[in-house]
């Protein structure tokens, strides 16, 4: 991975570096006056454009890379200067001779070696034999080749100066083309690309350093355009050389490996060009110079000992492939797992076997064919699976497939993936769009572990833990994971299902008087009856104990037509004949009562068993041996405390609740003086639900609080708006213990509503005095010291203590209706009454009497000077937008009524109905 931070420009340098190279190649024959200065001033530019890029990105990049490129920076600070000195000098690209401009210039060549040095030794590279003999092979060739260009290079130039350009550039370009290569050979595997840039940069030069050569003796546009075009190019090596290169630190993750062949075929091939020029020189007839030969002579020496290290190391390594082979094959063929190789075709080109069976095929069958022709139809995709880890990679399972053996039989492996290819098998899976396959010598290398006995064991333990040790059916664990598995498939539209819950009807005799071994013979027997009973596709389980379910995929009436079979097969089931089954002469049956409950995509699992039990509990209630559904349960006192209990929290939250009022009038002010707030549960299924049922719910599960608060809430701020209205009366609101141990509540409303303390009666309930503790003291009075009536509900119907009641600080006394039902007709429901209205005047309370409906019994309680009437004869309660016009429309009258001549207006209007 390339250290830099950021990436360097690579289109930008090479686009620049190739304008510049066609405007450099062009100048020398569209400006041929001017190319002594303008040739050299574009090499320049181009240059210190390039050193000055090198630069600026060395600081963004990892500072252990930083060396590499700032040595490239001076070597490019250099050459540009030299080409900078030979345009001010107007010598051109390629000079006559050396000059000043030739000092930094040579300069490079010693840089440049110490780069490639740095460059091996930075990554704990090794110089092979090999390598110096393929560099020594390269480097003599070079030196005949450049022997071969100095006659070339006769001219006009002449003098010690000219040879360093027709021999000493030419021998340093040869020497740092060796060294380019040694440098190949030596770094590690990551740094290789980066060599043979570098590589390709010497070379580069030594195009340039040729071209200057010929050019001192024959000047000409074509070797300047030549040695410019050379020139830009070796600056365009280089900088992709640094641009690829990962820097010193990726020897760490991937050692040097053997030596790469290029050094071989460049060293082998420059030494046969030189031994072609000169065979092709003798035929032309050039003399063979004594030089010339010497030097042939050590290049056959240096190809002949190459070849001979060549032929030690294939030995070698020949040794070392047998080797390995044979260990390779022991491995394997010890093992007890089968190894497969396979190519981009997904052909088997390599078999072992474990142990020889029947069964197993030999590698010969094997080899050749395809894979996917010995696996299962249906366990393609794990195929699939296992060469293609990314198509399930959450999967942490191994792939695990059945393989048909030689003899037909199937046997499971699992796979393990070691190597491969990242494109697709064509034949076994689709391959990878817009990718070409690999060539045959690609290929994966599957293992593959027989799991056979593994997985038997697996599904052992599977069954053992999901099936009923006694009877052999699933319990209670298999029937959850299939109840939520139907549910998934009802709610995704699928077919209907439903919950038998079964419970045996006389059960626990049978454990208590023939034993336990009767009773579990029985379960036995049960089981197998309802196994013969039910239908293909119902899953019947055992919860336990004598509970049994049944899943039946099917609709509620199907589901009740097999639950009325089930109950009409277990009548005739017996314990077995004998001393288990018999006692004292007295035979011991049993029957089954069944609840059904539908399945419904809202209810979770838990919440579908409980309908269930309702529903059983109901048959059960019922008188046992018959079926009862859910419906049924629900019309049932429990069923519906059950539905009601479960709803009223998310009634709470959706305020499926409503506040209406009842008025109460007051006999000597012959008005309505005040309104009791009641609370409703409209219930969406269930229709108006009233207090009594769902208060209770409230306490027990601790909602009272909550409710309450909502109705004080929106019951002080309804009064709040009659009395902005003008309408003076008060607001009574029924409070728990519970709300008064809240004691905040009171004062909030009030505040949030900004009705008057004395507006408010708080109707406690008779218990609370039972239960009356210091704290509770404590609140009352302090709600009373805030100005709020306290009156005490329903008094008569529990057991007060008229201590407290003397000791607490209450208004009203509350007569409870059932003690006004039978006033008129019973003389002592009439005495009690007047008692109470009698201990409520002496107290100081007023006495509100609740359930008014005839005249009789409102002329009674006038009679006995009770100053506050509530009932229906004054008004049913009605909803907060109706109260303007109860409150507007009272008719004083009603107070006035004769009860005998309404008694009769009432007979002569049914008598004219009749």
């Amino acid at each position: 991975m390339i250290t830099s931070r950021r990436v360097w420009p690579r289109t930008a340098t090479l686009g620049f570096l190739g304008a510049s190279g066609v405007a450099a190649a062009v100048l020398p024959f569209v400006l041929p006056a001017w190319n002594g200065r303008t040739g050299p001033a574009v090499l320049a530019l181009a240059t210190v454009v390039v050193a000055v890029a090198v630069l600026r990105h060395s600081r963004r990049i990892d500072p252990v890379a930083t060396a590499t490129w700032r040595g490239f920076a001076a070597i490019a600070g250099l050459l540009a200067l030299g080409h900078l000195i030979r345009a001010l000098a107007d010598v051109g690209v390629n000079p006559a001779g050396a000059g000043l401009s030739d000092l930094p210039l040579a300069a490079t060549g010693p840089v440049a070696t110490l780069v490639c040095v740095r460059l091996v030794r930075s990554t704990g590279g090794r110089i092979r034999v090999q390598t110096v003999l393929d560099a020594a092979v390269a480097l003599t060739a070079l030196g005949v080749l450049v022997e071969m260009l100095v006659p070339l290079t006769a001219g006009s130039a002449s003098g010690p100066a000219s040879l360093l350009l027709t021999v000493g550039y030419p021998a340093v370009s040869a020497l740092l083309c060796a060294a380019g290569l040694v440098t190949f050979a030596g770094v590690s595997a990551p740094r290789r690309g980066a060599a043979a840039w570098l590589l390709l940069t010497f070379a580069s030069l030594a195009v340039v350093m040729a071209s200057g050569a010929l050019a001192v003796g024959r000047p000409s546009p074509v070797l300047d355009a030549v040695a410019t075009t050379a020139y830009l190019g070796m600056l365009a090596a280089a900088t992709q050389a640094l641009s690829v290169d990962p820097g010193p630190r990726a020897h760490e993750d991937q050692p040097t490996t053997a030596v790469p062949l290029a050094g071989v075929v460049v060293s082998y091939c420059l030494g046969f060009v030189v031994l072609l020029l000169l065979l092709g020189s003798l035929a032309l007839g050039r003399p063979l110079v004594p030089v010339e030969a010497a030097t042939v002579a050590g290049l056959m020496v240096l190809t002949f000992a190459r070849t001979l290290v060549w032929a030690r190391d294939g030995a070698r390594l020949t040794r070392q492939v047998l080797r390995t082979e044979a260990f390779f094959r022991t491995l394997v063929h010890r093992s007890a797992d089968v190894t497969i190789v396979l190519d981009d075709r997904g052909q088997v080109t390599w078999a072992s076997t474990a142990a020889p069976s029947p069964a197993a095929w030999s590698p010969r069958d094997l080899e050749g064919s395809l894979l996917r022709d010995f696996v299962h139809e249906d366990d393609r995709h794990e195929l699939y699976r296992a060469l293609h880890p990314a198509a399930d990679a959450d999967d942490t399972r191994g792939p695990v497939f059945r393989l048909r053996g030689r003899d037909g039989s199937w046997r499971q492996f699992e796979t393990v993936r070691t190597a491969g290819l990242s494109t697709g098998f064509p034949g076994i899976v689709p391959a990878v769009p817009g990718r070409r396959p690999h060539s045959g010598r690609d290929g994966l290398v599957l293992h593959l572990r027989d799991v056979a006995g593994r997985r038997s064991d697996e599904l052992e333990l599977e069954r053992l833990a999901y099936t009923d040790y006694l009877t052999g059916l699933p319990n209670r664990a298999r029937l959850m994971a299939a109840l939520a598995a139907a549910r998934a498939r009802v709610a995704g539209g699928g077919t209907p299902a439903c919950l038998l819950l079964l419970d045996l009807d006389g059960f626990k005799p049978v454990n208590d008087v023939a034993g336990h071994e009767a009773g579990d013979h029985l379960l036995v027997q049960v089981a197998a009856r309802l196994r013969a009973t039910v239908r293909d596709g119902d899953l019947v389980g055992r919860l336990g104990g004598d509970e049994f379910a049944v899943l039946v995929a099917d609709g509620l009436d199907e589901a009740t037509a097999l639950a009325e079979r089930i109950v009409a097969e277990l009548r005739t089931v017996h314990p077995a004949h004998g001393s288990e089954g018999y006692t004292s002469g007295v035979i011991l049956g049993v029957s089954g009562s069944v609840g059904v409950t539908e399945l419904d995509p809202a209810d979770d699992v838990p919440t579908t068993i409980r309908q269930a039990d309702l529903a059983l509990r109901a048959a059960k209630a019922a008188g046992k041996s018959c079926v009862r559904t859910a419906g049924h349960a629900f019309d049932s006192a429990a069923g519906r405390r059950t539905r009601l209990a479960r709803d009223l929290p998310a009634a709470l939250e959706q305020e499926q609740f409503r506040v209406v009022y009842q008025p109460v009038v007051g006999v000597a002010e012959r008005r309505i003086l005040g309104l009791e707030a009641l609370v409703r549960w409209d219930h969406p299924v269930l229709g108006t639900v009233p207090p009594d049922e769902f208060i209770t719910l409230a306490e027990d599960d601790g909602l009272i609080v909550t409710l309450q608060r909502w109705v004080l809430q929106r019951a002080t701020a309804d009064a709040a708006a009659l009395l902005a209205a003008g309408w003076e009366v008060q607001m009574g609101v029924n409070v728990s213990v519970r709300h008064l141990q809240a004691g905040c509540l009171a004062p909030a409303a009030l505040a949030a509503s900004g009705l008057p303390p004395r507006k408010l009666v708080l109707e406690i309930t008779e218990s609370v005095m039972l239960d009356a503790e210091d704290r509770l003291e404590s609140d009352l009075a302090t709600l009373h010291g805030m100005g709020c009536v306290l009156s005490v509900d329903d008094f008569g119907r529990g057991y007060s203590s008229l201590a407290y009641l003397s000791r607490l600080p209450v208004d009203i006394l509350k007569l409870d209706r059932e003690f006004i039902a039978d006033i008129e007709r019973d003389e002592r429901a009439a005495a009690l009454v007047s008692g109470v209205i009698d201990l409520g005047r002496r107290l100081g309370m007023d006495v509100v009497a609740e359930g008014v409906e005839t005249a009789g019994q409102m002329r009674t309680l006038q009679d006995m000077r009770c100053a506050f009437l509530q009932g229906w004869r004054f008004g049913r309660p009605v909803d907060h937008g109706a109260l303007p016009e109860v409150l507007g429309s009272f008719d004083p009258a009603l107070l006035d009524a004769d009860p005998v001549a309404e008694m009769d207006s009432a007979v002569h209007t049914v008598g004219q109905a009749g």
